[in-house]
């Protein structure tokens, strides 16, 4: 009973032993690559993935995986690239299928995708496969004045040598955009366009709108085309209503400019009648001092009065009763 214990303590460190040693040494995944033809060293690789903290089988299994498909690929460059923070899974995968497709794809091209972000795997796809894109309703407005709003499907395909720094779908969208925005800008009428939708495409399909991007344009479709406003007599209106707005407001310039000098003029009236009131006022004192220093006589002031009768006698009888002056005799 006492050597119980000391038994127990033993099988629990063989236990602990045996696990970290099939840890450090995966003997599952070496006889595993050794039958399927794959040449890997327990302590030199395996055991070296652990200490570098690599999983073996994340490295080992993509290395089986070429080896059938026919490919050598170095297991060094394959952990470099794990290490680096990129996909060997999807990496070899993207390989091994553009190998079968013939589609040249170098391992550093396909090592140096995966690094930039890109999903090398749907690059070869695409290549094998194109996709379409669809743009969104672009419109663009005619020579005479009519808009016309258009749909366009992209066929692309992508281009390998390019997907490193190559512009994505939204460049090959905005560019598609603007090519068919200046062929219907260009175009005479919007008839035109109506009858030759197709014309749009080879325009804009001749400019060679893919330089530069990660796709070749294989193809682009006008899958839509409508009439929108009349842009057109729209301008024309509303300049037309600009121009009517600045007319009223020369008008109503001239306007407070007439009521100015009406204005002006009126006052200028009741500053003359304020004069001559003044005036008015002024002749009774300068009689009275004509008066006085004997300038003027009695019989004076009197024969002027009646010259000053005679000549309201003779105004009064010159005009109608209703106030007009009589023709007859003036």
């Amino acid at each position: 009973m006492e050597y119980l214990p000391l038994t127990l303590a033993i099988i629990i460190a063989g236990f602990i032993f045996l696990s970290l040693f099939f840890y450090f040494v995966p003997i599952g995944l070496w006889v595993t690559a050794y039958f399927a033809g794959v040449k890997v060293r327990i302590l030199g690789d395996l055991v070296g993935m652990r200490l570098r903290k690599v999983p073996p089988s994340r490295i080992v299994n993509p290395l089986i995986s070429a080896a059938k498909a026919g490919l050598d690929l170095p297991i060094e460059k394959l952990e470099a690239h794990y290490l680096a923070g990129g996909n060997v899974e999807a990496v070899v995968i993207a390989i091994i299928s553009a190998d079968k497709a013939n589609i040249p794809l170098p391992f550093e091209r396909a090592t140096a995708i995966d690094l930039a972000g890109r999903d090398v795997l749907e690059a070869v796809k695409m290549s094998v496969n194109p996709k379409v894109i669809n743009t969104p309703m672009i419109a663009a407005v005619a020579m005479d004045g009519i808009q016309v709003k258009a749909v366009a499907r992209v066929t692309v395909r992508a281009n390998i040598e390019r997907l490193v720094g190559g512009a994505g779908e939204e460049t090959i969208v905005a560019r598609v955009g603007e090519g068919i925005v200046s062929s219907i800008g260009s175009s005479v009428s919007h008839k035109a366009v109506l009858e030759n939708p197709d014309r749009i495409s080879k325009t804009v399909l001749a400019k060679g709108l893919d330089a530069g991007t990660a796709f070749e344009i294989l193809s682009i479709d006008i899958a839509d085309v409508d009439i929108g406003e009349n842009i057109g007599a729209k301008l024309q209106t509303d300049q037309a209503e600009a121009d009517k707005r600045i007319a009223q407001a020369k008008a109503e310039e001239r306007r407070a400019m007439a009521v100015a000098v009406e204005q002006e003029m009126k006052a200028r009236v009741e500053e003359m009648r304020a004069k001559v009131v003044e005036a008015e006022a002024a002749i009774p004192i300068a009689m009275a001092d004509a008066f006085r220093s004997g300038n003027l006589g009695v019989m004076d002031y009197y024969n002027m009065k009646n010259i000053q009768a005679d000549t309201t006698m003779r105004d009064s009888i010159g005009r109608d009763d209703d106030g007009s002056r009589d023709e007859l005799t003036d």
